[in-house]
């Protein structure tokens, strides 16, 4: 069994995939770490899929998990996550942009006591019209989490295995991963690492991209914060609106008795209250109802991929390794 997984997430790198390779081979093995290299490949249609099997069909450590469609990068890091077998997992993207050069200082770090190190891309090789949205977002990030990192967006980070073992993503939320492992009492830090320029391949950010990281942050928030417990997020909304009603009934009966009368059928204030009560009782049953579905125990959660069938190189999914405090170097 593998103590390090680097799980690398493809979709049409076709021209940088030999490379890619050869480099990651050569730093994994100078590492005295026993290893698996997992290919995650999101649904290519560019000869991807073949040119990684070849690749598998040479080594044994060599692993490959192919997707019937483009699922999304959040599927992919999800598979990944399911499909390794190591002790800590490194993710990184497969267009060369990620150094692996950087890998042996991230796990450097998370022998030093850390259970996530996120790659730092200080001196982004990108566009200005896509550094400053993403340096812009990533302080939002950070604010409405409270998890103090610079670069949520960086694919290139290490994890232990545990603190991220059970997380299921939606959306854009594979750039959330370590807000997920912060709300188990993992331990986070961050490492500057190399960003080199965009030689294969294509950006896929996109500024509807960047407005579902932003709804997902939103709902990361409130859930992480009420999933279990729905009736404190939806009751206190409730009690608020009752109260609010209440000051508005007031305010109309004083209208209705003190001059100049105002009727209660033209009176704003009364209409207001009412809807207001109506409201709040609506929000209160539904944190009620939630209340009931939380007490309930869930089916198993759907994965959102579906993988081809297993076929020579392709990765079999595997009960995972428990995790360690470090990893096991010979």
């Amino acid at each position: 069994m593998p103590d390090l997984s680097v799980i690398v997430l493809i979709h049409n790198e076709i021209d940088s995939l030999e490379p890619l390779h050869r480099e990651l081979v050569g730093v994994l093995e100078g590492l005295d770490v026993p290893f698996e290299l997992l290919y995650v490949d999101d649904g290519s249609t560019d000869g991807s899929t073949q040119k990684l099997g070849q690749i598998a069909a040479t080594d044994q450590r060599i692993r490959v998990v192919s997707f019937r469609r483009n699922f999304g990068q959040s599927a992919a890091v999800e598979a990944g996550i399911d499909y390794s077998r190591g002790k800590v997992l490194v993710f990184l993207d497969g267009d060369m942009q990620n150094d692996p050069h950087d890998i042996p200082p991230l796990l450097t770090k998370l022998d030093d006591g850390f259970d996530v190190v996120s790659g730092w891309r200080r001196n982004r090789r990108d566009r200005a019209t896509r550094a400053i949205p993403s340096r812009i977002g990533n302080w939002i990030i950070a604010r409405v989490t409270g998890v103090d990192l610079s670069d949520f967006g960086c694919t290139l980070k290490a994890y232990r295995r545990e603190v991220i073992q059970d997380v299921r993503l939606r959306g854009e939320m594979h750039r959330l991963l370590p807000v997920f492992a912060a709300a188990v009492g993992a331990r986070i830090t961050e490492l500057p690492v190399n960003h080199r320029p965009r030689t294969y391949g294509k950006s896929r950010h996109s500024p509807a991209r960047a407005s579902r990281v932003m709804l997902d942050v939103v709902a990361v928030k409130v859930l992480g914060a009420y999933a279990t417990k729905p009736l404190y997020f939806l009751g206190f909304t409730a009690v608020a609106m009752w109260t609010v009603a209440v000051v508005l009934a007031v305010i109309a009966i004083v209208q209705r008795l003190i001059p100049p009368y105002v009727s209660a059928h033209q009176n704003a204030f009364l209409f207001v209250s009412g809807l207001l009560v109506v409201l709040g009782t609506q929000f209160m049953l539904t944190g009620l109802l939630g209340e009931l579905a939380v007490r309930i125990q869930p089916s198993r959660v759907k994965p959102t991929y579906v993988v081809r069938e297993p076929a020579g190189g392709t990765a079999h999914r595997e009960p995972a390794a428990n995790g360690a405090p470090a990893l096991r170097r010979r």
